[in-house]
């Protein structure tokens, strides 16, 4: 749903940068055994056995994210929910978080509590713990930094760069919703602006919707290939559009791939929205982004145990680095794969 920009009530000035802290994470409790120490003291402590995953990520206001739709809670959940997918991409087990904010003085003490309401919800949801953070002050905008910390053993890590020759490219889910529902969005907020007094009727566009304002991390993907025995020989999570994914896995492995268009997963929804939007659903699963689906190779030896999976579809296969990466249309011809999904360097 649209909403209007909360007005100030209580002023995060009259708590002070500390007090702030403290009252935004006193309903957080710590819940894995790896964590000593958590908030409240110069650093947290850790203590694990297992390799320990890294990955942080940066969400600004006005580039990653509007507020005329996105609700603070769910921008809480999603902030969160971005980062541990790169920590399940990994094939490791996400266990803590940090989360550090600029702010203005446009929001008020109430609308941050909403933030980490949302941020809270994906804590328990993924049972990680928030260990630690900061906040600032900031002279236009929302700016949300989190890292994530996880861990794995050694033999159980993913890299992008293991995929051969002849094994099969796999992907969970389906694509190109987060993409539509966007879009769905953006031209709601073009009529409200219009008219104020207008109420959107998104009910055809809930899954859609839902996709781009909260997303999940695929956990139970990485649950499910230890379940079936499959170890992926190269994994990376969909945030940037399947083409450009592919890319990166094949450019990282040293291999070519040939992903075939009949293959590519998409949600009845996703088909009727871009007849609806006059978009091809290719180009919006090979480019849109934001999926948040796990994209990984694996031995053709393994396929077995996949086969039939109702959260698994099989939509390529890896070549000799010679060939090329390419799509292959329904039609069996072969077009060559350019990125064309988001580029955080580019306007």
């Amino acid at each position: 749903m649209l909403i209007n920009k909360q007005e100030s009530s209580t002023s995060l000035a009259s708590l002070g940068e500390f007090g702030l802290i403290t009252h935004l994470t006193k309903n957080f409790k710590c819940i894995q055994k790896t964590t000593i120490k958590a908030v409240g003291d110069d650093a947290a402590v850790l203590k694990t056995n297992q390799n320990t995953l890294v990955s942080t990520d940066l969400l600004i206001e006005g580039v990653h994210f509007d507020l005329s739709y996105m609700p603070l809670k769910h921008l809480g959940y999603k902030a969160v929910v971005v980062n541990l997918s790169d920590i399940y991409a990994m094939n490791g087990v996400a266990t803590q978080i940090t989360v550090s904010i600029a702010v203005s003085n446009r929001f008020s003490l109430e609308a941050l509590e909403e933030l980490y309401a949302g941020i809270h919800l994906a804590c328990k949801t993924y049972h990680i713990d928030l260990i630690g953070g900061d906040t600032t002050s900031s002279t236009k905008g929302l700016l949300i930094s989190i890292t994530a910390i996880g861990e794995a053993k050694k033999e159980a890590i993913t890299y992008r760069n293991g995929a051969k020759e002849n094994d099969l490219l796999v992907v969970s889910g389906d694509l190109g919703a987060a993409y539509l529902g966007l879009q769905v969005l953006e031209r709601e907020k073009q009529v409200f602006q219009a008219n104020p007094n207008s109420q959107p009727d998104l009910e055809q566009y809930s899954y859609l919707v839902e996709r781009q304002l909260k997303p999940e991390a695929r956990k139970d993907i990485v649950n499910l290939l230890k379940e079936l025995e499959v170890k992926p020989t190269a994994m990376i999570d969909i945030s940037d559009g399947l083409s450009s994914e592919i890319i990166h896995l094949c450019k990282q492995s040293n291999v070519g791939c040939d992903l075939y268009e009949a293959k590519i997963p998409l949600d009845p929804q996703v088909i009727s929205a871009c007849e609806e939007f006059n978009i091809d659903s290719t180009m919006v699963a090979l480019s849109g982004g934001e999926d948040y689906e796990l994209l990984f190779t694996i031995a053709q030896k393994d396929f077995d145990n996949i086969k039939g999976n109702p959260h698994l579809t099989v939509i390529g296969h890896m070549t000799d680095k010679n060939t090329g990466i390419h799509l292959v249309t329904r039609a069996n011809q072969k077009i060559k794969l350019t990125a064309q999904g988001w580029n955080a360097l580019e306007d």
